[in-house]
């Protein structure tokens, strides 16, 4: 997701989005922990993911 498509997001869809990135970051965890991954870099990505969108929901509860 891009900074415009989350910032046009509500709260609610934004919220559903970041549950779903902590699920899949929880994934990418356990098969780095168990096989190894693939593509290591998306855990990054998606942490990264996760705190844009925590800082626009923020943002908005701060009334900016």
């Amino acid at each position: 997701m891009k900074l415009n498509e989350i910032k046009e997001a509500s709260n609610e869809e934004l919220t559903e989005h970041e549950k779903l990135l902590r699920k899949e970051l929880f994934n990418l965890r356990f098969q780095k922990v168990l096989s190894g991954l693939e593509n290591p870099m998306r855990i990054s990505l998606v942490k990264k993911e996760i705190a844009r969108i925590k800082t626009v929901i923020n943002e908005r509860k701060a009334g900016r």
